[in-house]
């Protein structure tokens, strides 16, 4: 177990249709894992990701386990070609619930199941139009959060800081008026840019406490293993080997800010010198070179990467 090194898992936003596309011409675990995926939710969960329509990838209930998959499947990959492995894991919202499933903390096929659910959850707990998210960029965090607070005060509705996931990057969630208000101050307090998220959902505030409440029921049913790696989670930026403290967090993660910048300093603190992100896309991979500009990033989103990751790493 190699203690300088962090795997991370993305969250919503890095799917694509076609993703994975090329990693499953150089290895049949794509392919098989999304095949147990397929198995789980009851329909083909390959042929919507590779052959879309888009709008249809992108509905949560389908976004979610995608990337779940997605995600396992990468892993998988790396797995089958070397024996170096992390001694610490990390997922960016839906895609802690993908390190929990490579830390074998938590069955794979049960995982797909239960993200599922989740996004089922969470787009049910606002009407469509109520909610929206926006990203802010170039202003510090406790200037959002700050501007947040007056905005919701001054009766515009619910907005809270939802994602501080690099210096200078900030999302923001909550009913749609406050969140075009939120904008509107940003850009008027200094921010380069406040731009509205195409998600129907507004992830991570206390729009979706709801949501989070039924969850825990669900959770509460759910078989959990104590995690083989370190998992550091978003709602604490702590490492929980006992399962009856991961299922609260789980829950708690819906409605709680994603610290995803602290999460990065915190497994440098730890030592961590490389991050290598399991997935489709390179999200991570750009926050990261942001937020610890001195560690080495590696994408595994298609062949080349892995190659590059391995040569570097394996």
């Amino acid at each position: 177990m190699n203690h300088a090194l962090a795997f991370l898992f993305p969250g919503q936003g890095s799917q694509t249709v076609g993703m994975l596309k090329g990693l499953a011409k150089i290895s049949s675990q794509v392919e098989e894992t999304f095949a147990q995926a397929s198995q789980a939710l009851g329909f083909d969960l390959w042929r919507l990701v590779q052959e879309g329509p888009e709008e249809q990838l992108n509905l949560t209930v389908h976004t979610q386990p995608a990337l779940l998959a997605a995600g396992v499947a990468v892993w998988r990959v790396w797995c089958e070609r070397t024996s170096v492995r992390p001694a610490w894991m990390a997922g960016h919202s839906l895609g802690e619930f993908t390190a929990l499933v490579c830390a074998e903390s938590l069955d794979f096929p049960t995982a797909v199941q239960l993200v599922a659910e989740r996004g089922r959850l969470m787009q049910s707990a606002v009407p469509e139009g109520r909610g929206s998210m926006a990203a802010i960029l170039g202003l510090e965090d406790h200037i959002v959060v700050r501007l947040c607070q007056e905005v919701s005060a001054a009766g515009y509705g619910l907005v809270t800081a939802a994602n501080f996931n690099a210096p200078g990057q900030v999302v923001i969630a909550g009913e749609a008026q406050a969140v075009a208000k939120a904008c509107e101050e940003a850009k008027a307090r200094g921010a380069k840019r406040a731009l509205p998220l195409a998600v129907s959902v507004p992830s991570h505030c206390p729009l979706m406490r709801a949501a989070a409440s039924k969850f825990a029921e669900l959770l509460a049913q759910v078989p959990l293993a104590s995690p083989k790696v370190g998992v550091v989670h978003n709602v604490d930026v702590g490492v929980h080997p006992a399962p009856e403290v991961i299922r609260p967090v789980l829950a708690e993660q819906l409605y709680s800010p994603v610290r995803w910048s602290d999460t990065i300093r915190f497994l440098c603190q730890q030592g961590v010198s490389d991050f290598v992100e399991c997935g489709p896309g390179k999200v991570l991979t750009g926050l990261n070179k942001r937020i610890a500009a001195g560690c080495g990033a590696w994408p595994l989103a298609d062949p080349e990467g892995v190659t590059s990751a391995l040569e570097a790493l394996g």
